[in-house]
């Protein structure tokens, strides 16, 4: 396979991953500011796509989606749309690249592309949601604790949470005042912790929907119930900090075998032909 014709299978992908990585920078900016940053790109995906005729949304989609803290206010819709435009722009972009290349690495061209610009969409998913997880939760432990101080203090659990989610800073105060917002509007209690439960995802955040529906039906103490959740999660925070320092030593013996020891050889390689001359 010539180098050409390498870069012409590369050509395709990175091109799909460049348009989710336009497409992933709007979260960051809010209101009219996000909207102005969705329209250049992904709303023209979404026109291509539903012109060329996007699929039916999947049934978990909607839950990913969710995960992903819903980028750009896009519905299971709307990402099928994009998906589907995706699709046609890199077939699009690839096209003079496989009409240089030969007839085999031109197929091959035009049927790798379009299935991984489709896809694309879902990495990108994927990675919103990964890391909104970690950032919950870094965030959870003071987050229980801020909830626990709250309860034991005689605040009812809605106020408490709404107390926290105004004080505190971080994804997972945002949902909790998504979630305090949504109680105030009439939805009940139950279905807005659910609804939290599915756009945080993190496993602790499930074991604290779950204890404050335990409270409130059967009367449960809450605040130990916080107490043993918020050691947990610390507990956990421990346990990967050391899973991530046990994964970066391999790293850092590659690193000093494959430069500091060359550096330093070449140091006395040098020294020592300086002293024969």
């Amino acid at each position: 396979m010539s180098r050409a014709t390498l870069c012409a299978l590369l050509a395709g992908p990175l091109a799909a991953a460049a348009l989710a990585q336009l497409a992933s920078a709007g979260p960051r900016l809010r209101g009219r500011r996000v909207r102005a940053r969705r329209r250049p790109l992904v709303a023209v995906l979404q026109r291509v796509g539903r012109t060329l005729g996007a699929p039916a949304a999947p049934r978990g989609l909607a839950e990913r989606l969710a995960a992903a803290g819903t980028p750009l206010g896009l519905r299971p819709g709307d990402v099928m749309a994009v998906k589907a435009g995706a699709a046609l722009t890199a077939s699009l972009l690839v096209a003079p690249l496989a009409a240089a290349a030969s007839p085999r690495h031109a197929l091959l061209l035009l049927a790798c592309a379009p299935p991984a610009a489709f896809h694309v969409p879902d990495l990108w998913l994927r990675r919103r949601a990964r890391a909104r997880a970690e950032a919950i939760a870094t965030e959870l432990p003071d987050v229980l604790d801020l909830l626990r101080v709250g309860v034991e203090a005689g605040l009812p659990v809605g106020r408490a949470l709404a107390e926290v989610g105004r004080r505190h800073a971080g994804v997972l105060a945002a949902e909790l005042r998504t979630t305090c917002a949504a109680m105030e509007l009439g939805v009940p209690r139950e279905g807005a912790l659910t609804a939290l439960a599915r756009r945080a995802p993190a496993p602790a955040i499930g074991a604290l929907v779950a204890a404050i529906l335990r409270s409130e039906r059967h009367g449960a103490p809450l605040s130990e119930a916080l107490r043993a959740l918020a050691a947990q999660a610390r507990a956990d925070a421990a346990r990967r900090i050391a899973e991530r320092a046990a994964r970066a030593a391999p790293k850092i013996q590659l690193a000093v075998a494959l430069l500091l020891v060359p550096a330093a050889v070449l140091v006395v390689a040098a020294g020592a032909l300086s002293g024969l001359r």
